[in-house]
């Protein structure tokens, strides 16, 4: 989420990303972050890629997609399903946020296993978005009023669920009943390379996808540079890692 913050405000991002929303006369802006999500909770326990063979899991979007590739079988779920549906056995295994909001839908309840990290997701970057003809009538003090309440939700909003997400964990880590477990390293592994896959696909196919994913790798590439160097780092030296 800080890395994608950093690419948007002071990295090109958001400036793609208008470029983007402006044939369709709209106007984007950042309006918070989940931060980094959780793997999900399953009822099978994963213990190799093939154990996702078949597997019904909920897991839309991209995220499904490179599920579907791995052998997964990609299932469509309103959110307000997703406890009954993995309860009843109808899916093994679902994605919903991190644990404030899973705890919230009461899938502690209804699956065994809650794995990380969430490599589907990320931090899901939210937005608000404006009509640009709108936009363009309004003063620029009012237009600077609004892009400021905007980067002030951002911020609160991340912030919040970082805080909600540490108090819900240690809240489910105390359930009798819930195993808490990373990936296997084959798995994340072999998503990894399905990811990139299915991007470079759809970079072949989609010239402006293309234009937007350069430019997002190169500067992942140089703040994961600086990140080894900073925050990882630090981690790694406070834990002994």
């Amino acid at each position: 989420a800080q890395g994608m913050n950093a690419w948007l405000y002071s990295g090109g991002g958001l400036e793609l990303w208008r470029e983007v929303y402006a044939p369709h006369n709209l106007v984007p802006f950042p309006l918070g972050n989940t931060g980094v999500q959780m793997g999900g909770w399953f009822n099978k326990k994963i213990n190799s890629v093939d154990d996702l063979d078949g597997l019904k899991m909920r897991i839309p979007g991209l995220g499904g997609k490179v599920f579907a590739e791995a052998g997964g079988n990609a299932v469509l779920m309103a959110g307000g399903e997703l406890y009954t549906a993995l309860e009843r056995g109808a899916i093994d295994a679902t994605e919903w946020v991190g644990p404030y909001h899973d705890k919230r839908l009461g899938l502690p309840k209804a699956a065994k296993y809650y794995y990380y990290p969430g490599w589907h997701e990320p931090g899901s970057t939210l937005e608000l978005v404006v009509n640009k003809a709108a936009w363009d009538k309004l003063p620029e003090d009012l237009q600077r009023i609004v892009e400021v309440a905007a980067q002030a939700t951002d911020l609160w909003m991340l912030t919040r669920f970082e805080a909600l997400n540490a108090e819900a964990l240690s809240e489910i880590q105390a359930m009798k009943g819930v195993e808490m477990l990373p990936f296997p390293s084959e798995m994340t592994s072999k998503l990894k390379t399905l990811t990139h896959k299915t991007l470079a696909e759809l970079a072949a196919n989609d010239t402006q996808f293309a234009k937007v994913y350069d430019a997002y790798k190169a500067f992942q590439v140089k703040h994961g540079a600086w990140n080894d160097v900073s925050e990882r780092a630090y981690h790694d030296a406070l834990t002994g890692e």
